[in-house]
């Protein structure tokens, strides 16, 4: 499918773009172009976004997928995963301008994960891998990605305490997970003071986006090996929920 690129020029990314502190190359702007193209096509058959504008899908999406992009490098990271990564952000918009950084998407969903492979295979993202599993699985001890990755970031997946849950059993000691929440972020942070610190971690800090707000949060110690637990059981009785939401 080709690029909208007469689109793209009209809405002029890079003015788009500076206020979240990115600037792209045309071959970039041309690359997140076709991968739009390829997410509305897909979207017809399968509920990827919501976002049918493709100006809003640049801001709310793409532009918000890269306002990690500082931290990312700042932490120097050697390979990252995408939790979560449904309709691939923000973990494809981050392969596509970082093509020398190993990328894996995680999505349970197998339809959106044949997605994601499909799209990353049309694209020659080399530097992407596709994995369709529970986060529970991968992260557990016998799961094969626990303590894997340097960086996971993670968009629209939950409150940050269940998060923690989820992403932190995948990352190296003295790793980062980067979360990209909403405007709860505050409350978020506030909620989830029980699992920081069963699961040894500390919100470094936060970054106010035009479409959000960036949590950064720093793995500092051993995990117990109880966590993660069985799939499904961090969001059903979240670490320091409350006795309703542990039943």
């Amino acid at each position: 499918m080709p690029v909208d690129s007469n689109q793209d020029n009209a809405i002029n990314v890079n003015e788009l773009a500076e206020p979240y502190g990115v600037k792209l190359a045309a071959e970039e702007v041309c690359m997140l172009g076709r991968f739009l193209d390829l997410l509305f096509q897909a979207n017809t058959r399968m509920n990827l976004t919501r976002i049918a504008d493709r100006k809003q899908a640049w801001t709310r999406h793409v532009l918000d997928s890269l306002s990690v992009l500082p931290y990312l490098e700042a932490a120097g990271a050697q390979n990252m995963l995408d939790l979560g990564a449904g309709g691939g952000f923000p973990g494809l918009p981050l392969a596509i301008v970082r093509p020398d950084l190993p990328v894996t998407l995680l999505e349970a969903t197998g339809k959106k994960a044949r997605f994601l492979a499909e799209t990353a295979t049309a694209m020659g993202l080399d530097n992407v891998t596709v994995l369709s599993e529970r986060a529970e699985t991968l992260g557990s001890p016998d799961g094969g990605g626990r303590f894997a990755w340097d960086v996971v970031t993670a968009r629209a997946v939950g409150p940050l305490r269940v998060l923690l849950e989820l992403a932190l059993p995948l990352v190296v000691e003295g790793g980062y997970l980067l979360a990209i929440k909403g405007e709860r972020a505050a409350k978020e942070i506030e909620e989830a003071a029980a699992a920081l610190r069963t699961l040894k971690a500390t919100v470094e800090s936060t970054c106010r986006t035009p479409s959000g707000t960036i949590v950064v949060v720093r793995r500092d110690g051993p995990i117990p090996r109880m966590y993660p637990r069985r799939p499904g059981e961090p969001a059903h009785a979240p670490i320091g929920g409350t006795p309703r939401e542990r039943r």
